[in-house]
């Protein structure tokens, strides 16, 4: 009797344990999930489709929009975006970038241009969408409708942009692509004006309203801080599209020679903390030691903020404080180990921004400063070339111990590998 009952317990529990089984089994993999108030991130990202707009009138699509709840969630600030590329790459995505807030929010605040900025900037980072910056601005573009940002595929930009607010909106996009936040649309990923009611208006987050744009982030673990794991690709890619507004995108082959790079530095905001030594000097001279980290295409940014309308301007960077001089005049064994340096002389219309190669690989070499060798009180400037292709004699044979003939061999203090 008692070896029956367990026999009959023994075969219940067996029975619910496959009716569990088969009831998991039969839903799909993204369906389960976790009793809290964040769902479980499912194995598929969501998908990106053509934007499709609902065919209401202008009075109507407003009341729908307004009609939309703000989420009662908090909306927590993204973080800040450092681009880590190619001057090309960082040239393309300036432009691409701006491109995005002439055609998209030119007409706006400067804060609703950051704020569409810094969309564009979250979507770099999540996965369901390309990781640079002109792929995401241009994706489908080759739509004629549908495309995510409606200027790159509704013939907006027939229409050539006005120099100073081009000029403007390339510097906006720099700032951003250099740090800046636009903290209240948090992680957005979305945003569309209020006279237009998207499909997917009502299915998202709307978190923030900046004029006439309202903003919105995915539902549920795809609109939190931990979905925004991408990293930036590099590689931005040539926009044909852009040619006739952007050198970098223009087609040409090389890097950055010949590019206008030239910023508005009154419409960048610059990290109080990225300039921790000044020291000025006479005639718009100045030297300044900033983080070991500072990103390559923030420095120009620097400069044009350090050197505001002086027609004459010289400046040094250094990114170790202990090598960098206490004051003019800089010995040139300390040049040697500047990061960066800016001269500008409109007297004679130049204006040239370099680079220590060494300490940052990814620049173009036509933009490395060239080496110096400090001789005998004599410089030598050599052509930047990669680290262990000079050699440096350090200690010459003395005067007294050579012979005519060595005598009348110039000390060049360098030797170059055969060939070079």
């Amino acid at each position: 009797m008692k070896r029956w009952r367990i026999g009959a317990i023994v075969a219940a529990l067996l029975v619910l344990a496959a009716a569990l089984f088969l009831t998991l089994r039969s839903r799909p993999d993204d369906a389960i999930t976790l009793q809290t108030n964040v769902i479980a991130p499912a194995y598929k990202t969501p998908e990106v489709v053509p934007v499709v707009l609902k065919k209401v009138a202008l009075e109507t699509a407003k009341k729908i929009n307004a009609a939309i709840p703000f989420t009662k969630a908090s909306v927590p600030a993204a973080a800040r975006f450092d681009i880590q590329g190619s001057q090309l790459d960082v040239a393309r995505a300036v432009d691409c970038l701006a491109s995005a807030l002439y055609y998209e929010a030119g007409n706006e605040t400067v804060d609703g241009q950051k704020a569409v900025a810094q969309v564009i900037l979250n979507r770099v980072r999540h996965p369901a969408y390309p990781k640079t910056v002109c792929g995401v601005v241009y994706q489908g573009q080759e739509r004629s409708t549908g495309c995510q940002f409606s200027f790159s595929c509704d013939g907006s930009m027939a229409r050539i942009p006005m120099p100073a607010l081009w000029q403007r909106l390339r510097s906006l996009s720099q700032s951003m692509l250099t740090g800046t936040v636009y903290a209240p649309v948090g992680w957005a990923t979305h945003y569309h004006t209020d006279w237009v009611v998207p499909v997917w208006s009502a299915k998202l987050d709307k978190i923030r309203a900046e004029a006439s744009h309202l903003f919105f982030r995915w539902t549920g673990f795809w609109g939190t801080p931990a979905a925004f794991r991408g990293r930036y690709g590099r590689g931005e890619p040539n926009i044909s599209k852009l040619a006739q507004l952007s050198s970098a995108h223009s087609g040409a082959v090389g890097g950055l020679e010949g590019l206008n790079l030239s910023l508005d530095a009154s419409a960048i905001d610059v990290p109080e903390s990225s300039n921790k030594v000044s020291v000025e000097g006479k005639n718009g001279e100045f030297i300044l030691s900033v983080d070991r980290g500072v990103v390559p295409a923030f420095l120009p940014i620097l400069a044009a903020r350090t050197c505001g309308d002086r027609d004459y301007c010289k400046l040094f960077v250094w990114t170790n404080a202990n090598k960098m001089p206490a004051g003019f005049p800089v010995e040139e064994a300390q040049l040697a180990t500047a990061a960066f340096s800016f001269l500008r002389n409109r007297s004679q219309n130049f204006e040239k921004s370099l680079w220590n190669c060494a300490q940052f690989p990814d620049i173009d070499r036509k933009q490395c400063i060239k080496r110096r060798i400090v001789i005998e009180g004599k410089v030598e400037e050599l052509i930047p070339v990669e680290p262990d292709i000079v050699e440096v004699v350090t200690k010459p044979t003395p005067p007294e111990t050579q012979s005519s003939e060595a005598s009348s061999t110039p000390q060049s203090g360098a030797r170059r590998r055969p060939g070079s």
